[in-house]
């Protein structure tokens, strides 16, 4: 409980939270021995407390949302806010908007029929959405209900520089050509061509992701009216930097339970501890930077920066509204929890660890560019129904989406062990020549053949500020 200090807690709420964790266990372990967890086609929680104040702050009579779209930006902790949808959904068997692969067509903009069932007479009204798109609101809009709640997450560009640089350094050309991110950040226009595919990872990433035209020179004008489509389209923008903070907001506009938004690091690459502060990037010499070079990168990725600055003060003017002693206290409930889950679940003392050191192979993360995405092993022992629900809080992104595919459209895939890893599926476009050149052909899960008559790169040209 050393951490509760810099809370400036008092003596009373201290004796409250330890209370708290002593009857969070009590009750914890009375739920994983209840037999109604045997029920495979509605997974429950790893618990399931009461509506007291072992919940947090009361949500009082409003109901939880479960018409959700989340825009899973790049490199700003979205694995991990995509894992807790996932489980929410899961557990109260919940329709997932999901990709025929593990993006909606991104980096082109998101189209409706880019969603696996969608207008087919097999499917429903969808409830989540989180894949990875470029944001298109026209087109969400065709596949959600009208009440669906959009929200989204942000990070310091420098930031999200260095992770991107880290995890795209072979994919974007620009990354490719410089020896490190400092001699990126020194001459950016020596290396960045905007016409080359997958370019797009190198500048404004946020800003394109937001489906807005990250090439534009900056303004003012125009930054400001980024930021005012962004308000338009999302009711709730979150900062990476303050992840717990964002959690308390965000299960307060959602009306649900602070145990909804509880989870583990996901998609972290290689950190190691430094003097600086208590886990920062690793320091190999690709990634080092001067304080000249941070200023450097803020001014190249200008639109970003604008963008993270306008919602970083949004975001502390929540925290106001909604009480700094209050966010304190639920901050810490939540630190709490996740410390009893981590010794419950996790090995090591719950400390990621590389992939290749994973020895179940169906949860290893997927891996990518010059550091190493790190991955979490289960505690042995574990009875059948606590490791399915530890499972669910360390199950990389790809692995989940798959289960969840082969769950919610069973006659479209071959069966998969519990788990298990990535699916092999026929891919769902069909090439064919016509006059001498190409169009695409979409065939959705159960058959039904979608054309369009507009190429993907004359959709990309067709993105506006909405």
């Amino acid at each position: 409980m050393r951490w509760l200090g810099c809370y400036r807690l008092g003596p009373i709420w201290k004796a409250l939270l330890v209370f708290v964790v002593i009857a969070f266990a009590g009750q914890l372990l009375g739920v994983i021995f209840n037999k109604s967890w045997m029920q495979p086609e509605r997974p429950q929680s790893l618990y399931s407390l009461p509506s007291d104040n072992t919940q947090g702050s009361s949500l009082g009579s409003c109901q939880p949302h479960i018409h959700i779209m989340f825009l899973k930006t790049h490199k700003t902790a979205s694995s991990t806010v995509l894992n807790l949808l996932y489980r929410f959904g899961e557990e109260r068997d919940l329709k997932f908007a999901l990709p025929f692969g593990y993006q909606f067509g991104y980096p082109l903009p998101f189209i409706a029929q880019r969603v696996k069932g969608y207008k087919s007479p097999h499917v429903g009204e969808f409830d989540i959405m989180g894949n990875h798109m470029r944001f298109n609101k026209p087109e969400v809009e065709k596949v959600m209900p009208p009440d669906t709640f959009y929200f989204s997450i942000l990070r310091d560009p420098v930031a999200l520089a260095e992770s991107s640089y880290a995890y795209y350094k072979n994919v974007a050309p620009a990354f490719r050509r410089a020896k490190g991110l400092g001699d990126f950040a020194d001459n950016p226009y020596k290396y960045y061509d905007p016409r080359l595919r997958n370019n797009h990872y190198a500048r404004n990433l946020m800003w394109f992701d937001f489906g807005l035209d990250h090439t534009a020179n900056f303004s003012l004008a125009l930054a400001k009216r980024g930021v005012a489509a962004v308000r338009r389209n999302f009711k709730l923008i979150l900062l990476s930097e303050y992840f717990d903070q964002s959690m308390v907001l965000l299960r307060h506009a959602l009306c649900w339970p602070l145990d909804a938004v509880v989870s583990f690091s996901l998609n972290a690459r290689q950190q190691v501890p430094t003097g600086r502060s208590a886990w920062v990037g690793k320091l190999i010499a690709p990634l080092a930077l001067t304080d000249k070079q941070r200023v450097k990168l803020r001014e190249w990725n200008a639109l970003d920066w604008h963008l993270y600055q306008a919602f970083n003060l949004t975001f502390w003017q929540e925290v106001e509204r909604f009480g700094r002693s209050r966010m304190e206290t639920e901050v810490a409930l939540l630190r709490t929890k996740r410390e009893v889950l981590t010794r419950i679940c996790l090995r090591d003392g719950g400390r990621p660890i590389e992939a290749g050191r994973i020895r179940d192979k169906t949860i290893r993360p997927f891996q990518s560019g010059l550091v190493k995405i790190l991955g979490y092993e289960l505690q042995s022992g574990l009875n059948n129904a606590t490791w399915e629900a530890c499972l669910r809080m360390i199950r990389p992104e790809i692995q989940y989406k798959d289960l969840l595919d082969l769950r919610q459209f069973p006659r479209a895939q071959q069966p998969s062990f519990a788990g298990g890893p990535p699916l092999k599926r026929e891919s769902s476009i069909l090439r064919a020549d016509d006059h001498g050149g190409k169009r695409l052909v979409e065939k959705d899960w159960d058959g039904t053949i979608m054309f369009r008559n507009q190429s993907l790169e004359q959709a990309d040209s067709k993105v506006r500020l909405r």
